[in-house]
């Protein structure tokens, strides 16, 4: 197969892992390690970075058929559609619904990325970065190689700008918090993988915590992130002694209990807004993302504090 224009730049990993729909992620990685892909006549590691005109050579594989990878049903579709909260010849951005995965894994037959693919409206359409399934908001999808580049530089490098809100269990005292502390993962003695403060071994991960809005016995916080670590805002939020509310994973049941009774049946997590400076040829970006209409009635009900 030939690298096309679209594909100038890209690591060889992420692209058999996009030309091989099907092929186990191991695979494709025991391949380029015993050396069976090559580029140019040449074996290849799997960060090599190609260029268009590469011809690329893979041995005989199985993929799955087309026809039997999950395509996302019409009202998913659909409903992505009219989510769109901005779109020019660079980016596409969805306020992606909670409980929606922004890609296909493990158990996870689609995501947003495999949904708008199958509009089939786009020649080139990547995720620029991820958001975990339970949280809703800005999702950035790349329409350009030179786009999505710029965008993973900018995520990487911490020159963009990424705002959430979560709504934080119990009395918030004081103002702005920064929370400044690595994270490394690890597994808990159910097998589950989660993250954990760890400053010896984890990555640096930072966050600020802004308060806005302050309750009986919750707080809403904007929280802006400087890093993208997984999980990185509910491991920061149980740091300061605050888990997000709704957070099934990272806070306790008894907490959570007051604020399903009025009505909170996810995280109470939602990325609003997403900026960019210009690059190059490319202009500026902002995008903003409403609060979803079922966190705004849980926060009609919630008693103000005194």
């Amino acid at each position: 197969m030939k690298a096309g224009a679209n594909d100038t730049g890209q690591r060889i990993d992420n692209f058999l892992l996009k030309q091989l729909p099907g092929v186990p992620k191991s695979h494709v990685y025991r391949l380029l390690r015993s050396g069976q892909v090559r580029v140019n006549g040449g074996r290849v590691k799997a960060e090599r970075k190609l260029s268009s005109g590469d011809e690329v050579r893979i041995p005989p594989v199985r993929a799955a058929d087309k026809a039997q990878i999950a395509r996302a049903p019409d009202a998913v579709l659909n409903r992505l559609r009219e989510a769109i909260v901005h779109e020019d010849e660079h980016y596409l951005a969805i306020c992606k619904p909670a409980g929606l995965a922004a890609h296909a894994g493990s158990g996870v037959p689609y995501g947003v990325i495999e949904a708008v693919r199958a509009w089939n409206k786009y020649e080139f359409i990547e995720l620029a970065h991820r958001l975990d399934r339970d949280t809703s908001g800005v999702l950035l999808l790349a329409k350009t190689r030179p786009a999505l580049l710029r965008a993973q530089r900018a995520l990487k490098n911490g020159e963009a700008e990424k705002r959430y809100f979560a709504l934080l269990i119990g009395k918030w005292r004081g103002e702005d918090r920064d929370v400044d502390a690595a994270l490394v993962k690890s597994r808990i003695a159910s097998g589950e993988r989660r993250m954990k403060v760890d400053d010896d071994d984890g990555k640096p991960s930072k966050s600020r915590f802004s308060p806005k809005a302050r309750y009986r016995d919750a707080t809403l916080c904007e929280v802006q992130i400087f890093s993208g670590r997984t999980h990185q805002i509910r491991v920061h939020a149980l740091a300061l002694g605050h888990p997000v509310a709704g957070d099934t994973k990272y806070g306790e049941r008894e907490d959570n209990k007051p604020l399903r009774e009025l009505g909170l049946k996810r995280m109470f997590l939602h990325s609003h807004f997403l900026k960019f400076n210009a690059e190059g040829e490319l202009p500026k970006l902002i995008v903003n993302a409403a609060l979803p209409d079922e966190l705004r009635e849980v926060l009609d009900k919630l008693p103000r504090a005194r």
